[in-house]
């Protein structure tokens, strides 16, 4: 396969992000795994959707700077990773779905992780505080050029950061509950 064929297997354009590639293939894999779908070309489209994420993963800062380095990554791809991936895929298209989503594999395409999921949380804590601290610093000490703070700013300002805080938090359990049932599992 070439570039644009694992591109375009995924539904991709040739310049599509690592987030994009992620994405793309969680839905894949949600839409064609065996488990899910008995087409009898399932297993097939799976396997292929696999090599191609894995590929595009592994080769993502080579293929982007000159046809070299696509030319270089491709025939070191072919030698030693596209037997083990398609092996490995193969794996993964006898297991059921819901233990594939388990895998290191699979969780490899999850955009947020911890890391992300605790700095959104505390930059949503932080907007709160500042939102409510400047408007009462504002309102203490007037700038005479400026007038009085806004109402309407401070309330949209307060708004955001609740609908992020809250967003964060739930992201935030649902993470929680999901390392708990992974340890449960071990």
């Amino acid at each position: 396969m070439t570039l644009t064929d694992y591109y375009a297997l995924l539904g991709l354009l040739n310049n599509s992000s690592l987030a994009e590639i992620k994405k793309a293939y969680r839905k894949k894999a949600r839409l064609y795994h065996p488990d899910i779908n008995p087409a009898p070309d399932a297993k097939d489209m799976f396997i292929s959707f696999t090599e191609a994420y894995e590929f595009l993963i592994a080769n993502h800062e080579k293929i982007r700077y000159d046809d070299k380095s696509y030319d270089k990554a491709m025939e070191d791809w072919r030698k030693y990773r596209q037997n083990r991936s398609h092996r490995r895929a193969t794996i993964y298209a006898r297991t059921p779905y819901s233990k594939f989503k388990d895998t290191n594999f699979y969780k490899t395409t999850r955009i947020f992780d911890g890391i992300t999921i605790v700095v959104s949380f505390v930059i949503s804590i932080m907007v709160l505080i500042y939102t409510v601290l400047g408007y009462i610093i504002r309102l203490r000490h007037p700038d005479p050029e400026l007038g009085k703070p806004s109402v309407f700013a401070f309330i949209m300002l307060l708004f955001l950061g609740m609908i992020f805080f809250v967003v964060s938090f739930i992201y935030m359990k649902a993470y929680q509950e999901s390392h708990k049932r992974l340890k449960k599992k071990l």
